[in-house]
């Protein structure tokens, strides 16, 4: 029996169709995915 799950996943540097190429090349079946929130990254010196 198949389960229905929801994951947030937080990316950078990555577009909607890479995300879900990269997903479905790896087994995972999608049936939708949402952008909630987009910033800026922020990038940190050392």
């Amino acid at each position: 029996m198949a389960t229905n799950n929801n994951y947030m996943l937080k990316v950078t540097d990555a577009k909607l169709p890479d995300i879900q190429k990269a997903l479905e090349q790896a087994g995972i079946k999608v049936r939708s995915i949402v952008e909630v929130f987009k910033e800026e990254a922020v990038e940190t010196r050392k």
